[in-house]
């Protein structure tokens, strides 16, 4: 399927485009480095997030302990330095059985999705070291843009409402994550563009999986909340943002 296609829904379900200036700003040379390493932490947190769905509303301790013990060198690797990247690649698999709870009417669903979900997160998650590794850009710690702390800040505080509100934000940020790399794509080298242009396949997949699983669980007509944190995400994305990153609004302060 040519990725127009692919694009075809995302764009449709986006409020707004991505403003040129942050394309122009993101393709320099000098802010590669940014790019990739908040790339980078983006296919961990979209890992995390999944995890974090599933462990909360879909299974019990001893699937959940299984998915923290899978998840841990990923982390342990982030967050402590500890470890050598090229090891990752063996360690992308569940050692045991994810079980569901036996009173989630939803948890099998929850379950298959998020796990394949956090499979291609953590692939990626791999594949973004091998291109840093190529590109000599060493990981540094870096501090989040306000995107998606900007929706789920939104989130309701009851259930099942919570949840999906949890889920349409998960769709916002894979969709917004594919649309910027198909604008990306044709600015950058081949190498990276081609990269680039293999992820939209699974980052399209994975918008249409949260909503799915939003309208699954509600038991109203998600359109309105999805209208809703529409609005939020395309403020944040058109909005001035002084602290570039891959998901930042549009640059306050463009450099020569």
């Amino acid at each position: 399927m040519p990725h127009s296609e692919l694009l075809a829904p995302i764009n449709n379900f986006l409020l707004c485009e991505t403003p040129n200036e942050w394309v122009i700003e993101a393709v320099k040379k000098e802010n590669l480095s940014i790019i990739l390493i908040d790339h980078l932490i983006c296919e961990l947190k979209a890992a995390q997030s999944a995890m974090f769905l599933i462990r909360k509303y879909a299974v019990d301790k001893d699937s959940s302990d299984a998915l923290l013990e899978w998840l841990k060198p990923f982390e342990t690797l982030i967050y402590k330095r500890e470890g050598n990247w090229r090891d990752l690649a063996a360690k992308n698999k569940l050692t045991k059985s994810i079980i569901p709870k036996s009173n989630s009417p939803y948890g099998q669903d929850l379950i298959d999705k998020m796990v394949m979900l956090i499979k291609e997160e953590l692939h990626h998650f791999y594949q973004v070291l091998e291109i840093m590794d190529e590109y000599g850009v060493e990981y540094r710690s870096i501090t989040p843009c306000r995107y998606a702390k900007g929706m789920l800040r939104n989130v309701k505080t009851f259930e099942p409402n919570a949840l999906v509100d949890k889920l349409i934000v998960g769709a916002y940020i894979e969709a917004r994550s594919c649309e910027r790399f198909a604008a990306l794509a044709p600015h950058v080298d081949k190498r990276l563009g081609d990269f680039y242009i293999s992820l939209l396949r699974s980052e399209a997949r994975h918008y249409q999986d949260y909503l799915t699983l939003a309208q699954e669980i509600a038991d109203f007509d998600i359109t309105e909340r999805v209208d809703f944190f529409g609005k939020i995400e395309a403020d944040l994305i058109t909005s001035p943002d002084e602290d570039f990153k891959f998901h930042s609004g549009a640059p306050a302060l463009v450099t020569n």
